[in-house]
């Protein structure tokens, strides 16, 4: 059997940038947002601890799927193996940027 594929998926979340790994990512049939499922974390050593790590895992612990917007999405790669999730401050003025409006829905074809 195939190795399962494994995507680190960066988006922006407020003034922060999260980096978490998964196996199941698709479109959404919620307009304009992408599923994210099966989140994977490290299976560190019990003696090192690392935090930025942990505030994932309770953050995302007992979460089924989420749904990120697309336009929070910033990249998203197809890895050989998870690495290790984190959440680091935005530098990049993301904060800053007002994202144009979405419509409502999706648009309708007038049948012409």
């Amino acid at each position: 059997m195939a190795d399962e594929a494994i995507y680190k998926v960066i988006f922006q979340n407020q003034s922060q940038v999260y980096e978490v790994y998964a196996r199941e990512i698709y479109q959404s049939d919620m307009y304009g947002f992408i599923e994210v499922e099966e989140f994977v974390f490290g299976e560190r050593s019990n003696v090192l601890v690392d935090p930025g790590e942990e505030k994932l895992k309770n953050e995302f612990s007992g979460v089924a799927r989420s749904y990120i917007p697309m336009h929070a999405i910033i990249r998203i790669d197809e890895v050989e193996r998870e690495g290790v999730g984190k959440v680091t401050e935005s530098k990049g003025g993301f904060e800053k940027v007002t994202h144009l409006p979405l419509p409502n829905r999706a648009p309708v074809d007038s049948g012409d």
